[in-house]
């Protein structure tokens, strides 16, 4: 219980947020390929249809 723990400062020059650049590349991903999908399949396949 009388154990000292090491806490370790980071400063922003340090911080490399390359896993939260990651997951937002990975969204935006997944928003091209929808619109991709909508725009190609949906209306240029078929006539304008109201669901």
């Amino acid at each position: 219980m009388g154990e000292e723990q090491v806490v370790r400062e980071i400063g922003h020059d340090e911080y490399d947020p390359k896993g939260t650049l990651a997951l937002i590349a990975v969204y935006f991903v997944i928003l091209l390929v929808m619109w991709v999908f909508m725009y190609f399949v949906e209306f240029l396949g078929n006539e304008l249809t109201v669901v």
